[in-house]
Formats: structure tokens, C-alpha cells, sequence
């Protein structure tokens, strides 16, 4: 029996003690907030804190568990070719406490935003909904499942609280 193909990723909503959050602009995909794979022999928060310093330039601490999301539909990598497997991602409240703002192979911009104004920049639903667990936070880890549609390019969010 082949084993299952999952991504597992991390992600950090870093907000400073001003109320801005941090946001990276990618290459392919809008801005964001900063976070990616977990790569071999790493755990959830070393990868987290690799990932916003090579994104941003910003370093971190950890704070919280926010969100859990699963997005167990298949789908094209910006090449427009690779396919994407599943996803379980870990979103985490996190704290700047030093570094200086940079970009990297993966981004072309890394700012700080008025937490008010943060979903001006955010154009991709899912981006949006785990913005949202965050800003809605209140103590209870949020999972949140996005499904395939039967209309093609489309997805169902589900969302649970623990």
C-alpha cells in the first residue's frame, strides 16, 4: 500500500505592538501572509520561523495555534502543469521581535499594514477565510476544510471550532 501524499505547511500571522500585520507579496500568487513547507526533520515552529525570515527579513515568536486548514482538493501549481496534493496547514499568531524588512527568491515585497486594512490587499478566497480566523479569534482553534465543488474550480469551506 502506497503511502498518502500530503503537504504539510505552516503559516504566521505576525502582528506588532503598533496593530500592523506582516504581509509578503509572492511571485505568482498576491499578497500574503508569510509561511510555507515543512521541510524534512523540521518540526511545525522551526519551519515557521525559517519561513518568515527567508520571506521577510522579520524574525518571530510563536504565540498560538489559530487555525487548522485542510484543503484536500487537487490542484495546478502556477506552471499551470505540477500538481498540487493535499494540504494540512498550521496557522500560528506570531510576534516580531527583530530583523528588518526584505524580500526573497519566493517574494517581490514584504510591508507592514494596518491590521484595518490588510484584507484590501488579500484577494484570494482562502487567504481571506484564514484572515478571518485570525481576526475572529477568540481562544478556540478553528479548522477549516475546503472541499471541491462538483462545479469544477470551485470549493466548500467548512468550518469547525475545538
Amino acid at each position: 500500500m502506497p503511502f498518502s501524499t500530503h503537504i504539510v505547511a505552516a503559516g504566521g500571522f505576525v502582528e506588532d505592538e503598533q496593530g500592523n500585520i506582516l504581509l509578503v507579496k509572492t511571485r505568482d500568487g498576491g499578497w500574503v501572509y508569510p509561511g510555507g513547507q515543512v521541510e524534512v526533520g523540521e518540526n511545525l515552529m522551526d519551519a515557521l520561523v525559517r519561513e518568515i525570515k527567508e520571506e521577510s527579513g522579520i524574525d518571530i515568536t510563536v504565540s498560538s495555534l489559530i487555525c487548522v486548514y485542510s484543503n484536500t482538493g487537487i490542484f495546478k501549481w502556477y506552471d499551470g502543469v505540477t500538481d498540487v496534493p493535499t494540504q494540512v496547514i498550521f496557522d500560528f499568531a506570531c510576534k516580531p521581535v527583530g530583523g528588518e524588512l526584505a524580500v526573497s527568491e519566493e517574494t517581490t515585497d514584504s510591508r507592514w499594514v494596518a491590521k484595518d486594512r490588510v484584507l484590501d490587499f488579500i484577494t484570494h478566497p482562502a487567504i481571506r477565510t484564514r484572515y478571518q480566523a485570525y481576526f475572529e479569534f477568540n481562544g478556540a482553534v478553528n479548522y477549516i476544510s475546503r472541499v471541491p465543488n462538483q462545479i469544477p474550480n470551485t470549493y466548500i469551506e467548512v468550518d469547525c471550532f475545538f
